[in-house]
């Protein structure tokens, strides 16, 4: 169940929870005529790593699934563009009169029918204003100077929040209100069922199944920077896996560039007494298992 909490008095989702709700709604509008029109620009809240890029690749898979349509996604990190390059490059027109705009080419999304565009601004409450202002027309209209996105394109925008550190600009109320908003929260369960497809690391979610609360956890007010949240333990899952003969301890000062050192002592103690410990299928299936002899196995 979604809760609300904090300042921005707007609804706290996982990201199961929001492909959930909104996977459903977007179905429905790909069916109505201009159903996707209607529908208001969404823009994901959180910390760094939680899980909001993926979120909308969650979401782009499940409406694919549920509408029977191909569905694209185009991911833009605001931080690393120009005014230029959302506007385009001015030029004169063939009577040399009036400047016209080259569109750029990460609009150019496919119009077909049979298609859905998901247009992914991420870290759009850190860029600068110039780009927020051009990015802003993208989410309330749809268009950026004088050229419109397809009909069938639908725009999610994501940013990190005041309070996380993390450079942003607090949103003005008139753009505010004009976008349907979601905070994205950590949740194990919901982090769970997308890393059993996703080929995460028996380590680490042996680990995270024994304690979830490692999962993310804030640094507000700190000065860490390496810190443990999906999209971190996603690095030590893949330092993991490119290592598969490698123990996990003997990889410590990789995984604590990830995780922090604090974590990184913790989970590879874990994985210590973890590799000594009788699978359950000896235990119930065999009758019959090695007792363990250390305070951390039992």
């Amino acid at each position: 169940m979604a809760d609300i909490t904090g300042n921005m008095k707007i609804p706290v989702l996982s990201v199961g929870e929001l492909v959930k709700e909104t996977v459903p709604l977007y179905a429905a509008a790909v069916k109505a005529k201009d159903g996707l029109k209607r529908l208001p620009s969404v823009f994901l809240w959180g910390p760094p790593g939680i899980g909001k890029s993926d979120a909308v690749r969650q979401i782009s898979e499940g409406l694919g699934r549920a509408s029977g349509r191909k569905t694209n996604v185009t991911d833009i990190r605001l931080l690393l563009f120009s005014p230029v390059d959302l506007r385009g490059i001015p030029m004169a027109d063939s009577e040399r009169q009036f400047t016209e705009w080259l569109r750029p080419k990460i609009f150019d999304l496919d119009p077909s029918e049979d298609t859905v565009n998901f247009l992914f601004l991420d870290e759009l409450s850190a860029a600068p204003q110039s780009i927020q202002a051009a990015a802003y027309q993208i989410t309330l209209d749809h268009t950026v100077g004088e050229h419109r996105l397809p009909d069938n394109t639908i725009v999610i925008a994501a940013g990190n929040r005041v309070t996380d550190r993390s450079v942003a600009f607090r949103m003005p109320n008139a753009l505010a209100n004009r976008l349907m908003h979601f905070e994205i929260k950590a949740d194990f369960e919901s982090w769970r069922s997308w890393a059993l497809s996703h080929g995460v690391n028996a380590y680490v979610m042996g680990y995270l199944t024994y304690d979830s609360s490692r999962l993310h956890e804030s640094v507000s007010g700190s000065d860490d920077v390496a810190f443990p949240t999906p999209r971190s333990w996603m690095f030590v899952s893949d330092i993991l896996n490119s290592m598969p003969e490698t123990p996990p301890e003997k990889l410590f000062h990789l995984i604590s560039g990830c995780i922090g050192t604090g974590t990184a002592t913790e989970f590879a103690a874990w994985c210590r007494s973890w590799k000594h410990i009788a699978p359950l299928e000896d235990i119930f299936g065999k009758g019959s298992a090695s007792l363990p002899k250390t305070t951390d196995e039992m």
